[in-house]
């Protein structure tokens, strides 16, 4: 039966993993980032590719993202980017490696450690070096390590950095600061503390723009899933969303199309119906200059996006209903689609609504 799916293509995932591997030293290890179900696509299905291709860690954004890897069988080491304090019992129980990157969670987990007799327990140190998101700065930073010295709770498997402007090579005099700052930091807390962690800071694009930045470990998210392939024309992106036309009707000239009448056709207009919504991850905002593809052509999106379905202009296209539409794929992928309102793929992958059939391209 034909309807809207989502085509996660696993073998352009392998691809993509190979391409970025292949830019890294032997040494060096790779961290796949898998949050928001796997950038809209299936955090599962993607780990356990990823776990055949020798993947050496994971991360996920909060707790329950990594719960929901180890009850499909993950066993690779997964890193909690965002933990909260509510999740420490569940971090714990299921063998997750926190970020501390506040006193407040630092001081939460290190109180359960303590109460719970748990000692050398695997986290990762998160510094702030000037995307002013989460960590510890550089006037915090030294209260932390000391904190967690003191503890006798915690082994330090790894400190990390990330980078604000890595794909913006006119940003590049502030990202050597923020490369410059976390060494800095870095080398400073690894002469205070017995552990060797590991460093790492760099996402897709300071893996394709900053070789300065590999150090022990890499963390690529946007790249396995085939974006930042302006910085890397072999990257295939590994989604296509599909779906048909539901219905075709025919509007006078004078007829309005949609909610609050946002179109008016201006003569008899053949429209057709498309079976998918803002319920389904398709912004409203994409009524003004939004477009799909149907047989190869761009089709521009009429009236304003509904719940469940949006319309688009079919005049002058010999097409029928159940044709399929193209809202994006490998040649007119994402980005492109995502450009036309402003906004970018990262924001089009995850909004990807769960009642979405997925189907996957082995």
């Amino acid at each position: 039966m034909k309807k809207t799916i989502l085509e996660i293509d696993i073998k352009a995932l392998e691809h993509n993993f190979n391409v970025i591997n292949s830019k890294l030293k032997p040494s060096t290890k790779f961290m796949a980032v898998v949050k928001a179900n796997g950038y809209g696509s299936d955090s599962i299905e993607v780990a356990k590719k990823l776990v055949a291709l020798n993947v050496d860690y994971f991360a996920v954004a909060f707790a329950e993202e990594g719960v929901k890897l180890r009850k499909e069988g993950i066993k690779t080491p997964i890193l909690v980017l965002i933990p909260q304090v509510g999740s420490i019992k569940k971090i714990i129980d299921y063998k997750l490696e926190p970020s501390l990157y506040s006193f407040y969670f630092l001081e939460s987990f290190i109180s359960f450690l303590e109460l719970n007799s748990i000692h050398s327990y695997s986290c990762h140190l998160k510094i702030n070096s000037g995307l002013n998101r989460i960590g510890f700065n550089e006037s915090e930073f030294e209260q932390a390590v000391d904190k967690i010295k003191d503890s006798q709770k915690i082994k330090l498997v790894s400190i990390y950095s990330h980078l604000a402007a890595s794909e913006d090579l006119n940003e590049k005099k502030f990202t050597k600061m923020q490369i410059n700052l976390f060494k800095k930091i870095a080398s400073t807390i690894k002469s205070k503390i017995s552990e060797k962690p590991m460093l790492h800071m760099s996402n897709t694009s300071g893996i394709l723009n900053f070789d300065e930045c590999e150090f022990d470990m890499v963390r690529s998210g946007i790249g396995l899933y085939g974006y930042n392939n302006e910085l890397d024309k072999n990257l295939k992106p590994v989604h296509k969303l599909k779906s048909i036309i539901s219905q075709i009707i025919i509007a006078e000239k004078g007829d309005s199309i949609g909610y609050n009448r946002k179109f008016i056709c201006d003569a008899k207009t053949k429209i057709g119906v498309i079976p998918m919504g803002h319920a389904d991850g398709i912004s409203r905002s994409f009524s003004k200059n939004g477009y799909v593809f149907i047989k190869g052509a761009k089709t521009k999106v009429i009236g304003n996006i509904c719940m469940d379905v949006f319309m688009v202009n079919l005049n002058d296209m010999d097409v029928k209903e159940g044709d399929e539409i193209v809202v994006f794929d490998t040649k007119n992928n994402a980005e492109s689609f995502a450009s036309s309102v402003g906004t970018i793929s990262y924001e089009i992958l995850t909004n990807l609504s769960s009642r979405i059939e997925r189907k996957f391209i082995l």
